[in-house]
């Protein structure tokens, strides 16, 4: 494939690997970052009001993970066989199987969302186990809104997995940015309103937001007269927030606010994705004849897709149940599992990043009938994890203590139980990384029932019920549910290291993938001398 106009898109299929893997992993680094950096915001502002609220959000996490898994495995589908459309160069294809897969993973979403809803007061006092009954309440409350806007998450990860499929990975960056952003605006202000809120204390004290005592403590310095006088440095934010309560009485949604602020700001981003990817401002382009679903073409999503969907609800129900079994121990527990996971969520960017561009590099390399090629990248991406990997397992052992003091200030239960979740599971980083960076590999193959296999037998073979055991029979308490983590890294890892050297993972999915008659006429109609290529255009350069 050719890169566009805007040089966004990255070619994988010639010459080095290192600098266009890099290059498409780190936009997806970043928009992990952004992401992180989303759920971050909400625990660091319902972390404010409390335990029971951080708890909740916990219990929530996993029952919303597992239903959005559903139907957002089905997106990998598209991520398939976008990328290995590009590289085959069938144009047509292209834009046909992205129309497909929004128009069926959105009905999917639609039907998802109103079970979630009508499930939630159900289901979460089962994952809830002994917490407190108003951290379930509040989880119910959250959850059944995260709910309601659900298609609008479903609709930006629709849209991230078909452009990086297509080797852009910078316009979702972008995107990401903006809709973190908002969400980082709305998040103190709907959690906490306008009584007693952290915020206004931060920008009263901030450097350049209504304090410039630190320049005039400076020897020889003094901040200039101008800089003093400039309106938007003028402010009291104490007295701002005293204004704004006054005049509206809002004391803030707590763990309402949370989950309001998640589904405008993803909101706003599905909307601006699917204008940028219908209007014809990306290369990648799909029109409205694309959204007719073609029952063949949804056959493939299903077969690929299905798989995937069915691996991340496993996962996500396997970490349901480890909710529960933290639950199991106590309600502290549950809020340092909570909080080592979104912590988590943060250090294992780089293995996310390198596994979403691994799954690009095979499927285009695979489209372009280079298999040793695709293998070739799996490999450099493992070893790029081993190494980053081996440095943050180190900074996070030694650090592990104000890390989880950061997002609980003030409880030395939790703080401890955290503390001992990362000196545990800390030095298994590198397994983990490199188990990502495989499984990743076998799914841009297509091989999604491999990916799956080994997914579920790392959750369901060699993490649950060794924790169960350590919980109920050792009886080490919390311990038992950080060791037991910590071992299914070690042997999940082993295991898709051996199917990598012997398996027969890599092979495309395109020699099965038969258009429907109309699609057929229509690629004759624009591939008239059979080459690949539209009339009048170019050949690719492959």
């Amino acid at each position: 494939m050719s890169t566009d106009e805007s040089g966004r898109s990255v070619n994988l299929t010639e010459g080095s690997l290192l600098r266009p893997l890099i290059a498409l992993s780190l936009p997806i680094v970043a928009s992990q970052l952004l992401q992180v950096m989303y759920n971050l915001a909400d625990t660091f502002w319902v972390g404010r009001l409390g335990q029971n609220a951080v708890t909740a959000l916990s219990l929530s996490l996993p029952f919303v993970f597992l239903m959005i898994s559903l139907g957002g495995g089905l997106t990998v589908a598209g991520t398939v066989l976008v990328s290995q459309n590009t590289g085959a160069g069938n144009t047509e294809r292209v834009s046909h199987v992205a129309g497909q897969t929004i128009a069926f993973v959105s009905l999917v979403s639609i039907g998802l969302a109103a079970i979630g809803f009508v499930l939630s007061p159900v289901l979460l006092p089962l994952i809830g186990g002994s917490a407190d009954a108003e951290a379930i309440r509040l989880a119910v409350v959250y959850t059944r809104i995260i709910f309601v806007g659900v298609i609008f998450m479903f609709g930006f990860q629709i849209f991230q997995a078909l452009l990086r499929g297509y080797g852009d990975t910078v316009t979702p960056m972008y995107l990401m940015g903006a809709s973190v952003t908002m969400n980082i605006l709305l998040d103190p202000i709907l959690i906490l309103g306008f009584k007693n809120n952290l915020l206004f204390e931060l920008l009263h004290d901030a450097p350049l937001l209504g304090n410039l005592g630190w320049i005039d403590a400076l020897p020889y310095l003094t901040s200039p007269e101008w800089l003093h006088n400039l309106p938007f440095l003028d402010v009291n934010f104490l007295a701002l927030q005293a204004d704004l309560f006054a005049a509206t009485g809002f004391t803030g949604m707590g763990v309402t606010g949370a989950a309001v602020a998640t589904v405008v700001s993803r909101g706003v981003a599905a909307m601006i994705g699917f204008w940028l990817i219908f209007s014809g401002r990306l290369e990648l382009t799909v029109s409205l004849s694309d959204l007719r679903l073609e029952l063949e073409t949804v056959r493939k999503i299903v077969d690929i897709g299905v798989p995937t969907a069915a691996e991340q609800s496993a996962n996500s129900l396997a970490y349901t149940v480890m909710t529960s079994l933290a639950a199991m121990v106590s309600g502290p527990a549950v809020a340092a599992y909570g909080i080592g996971n979104r912590i988590n969520t943060f250090v294992f960017l780089p293995a996310v990043g390198l596994a979403r561009g691994t799954e690009t590099a095979v499927g285009q390399n695979l489209g372009a009938e280079q298999n040793a090629r695709a293998k070739r990248a799996v490999l450099l991406s493992t070893g790029i994890v081993a190494v980053v990997f081996g440095v943050v397992s180190v900074l996070v052992f030694l650090l592990a203590r104000p890390l989880v003091t950061v997002f609980i200030p003030g409880d030395p239960t939790v703080i401890n139980l955290g503390t001992d979740y990362f000196k545990i599971i800390g030095p298994t980083y590198v397994f983990m990384g490199a188990f990502q960076v495989i499984n990743a590999g076998f799914r841009g193959a297509g091989s999604t029932r491999t990916a799956m296999a080994f997914s579920i037998v790392s959750q369901w073979g060699v993490r649950i019920p060794p924790t169960f055991l350590l919980i109920t029979v050792a009886g080490v308490g919390a311990m038992g549910v950080w060791g037991g983590i910590a071992f299914s890294h070690i042997a999940a890892a082993a295991a898709v290291g051996v199917w990598y050297v012997y398996g027969d993972w890599a092979d495309n999915v395109l020699d099965e993938d038969e258009p429907g008659e109309e699609i057929a006429a229509d690629d004759q109609a624009a591939d008239p001398n059979g080459d690949g290529q539209p009339e009048g255009e170019p050949a690719v350069d492959d």
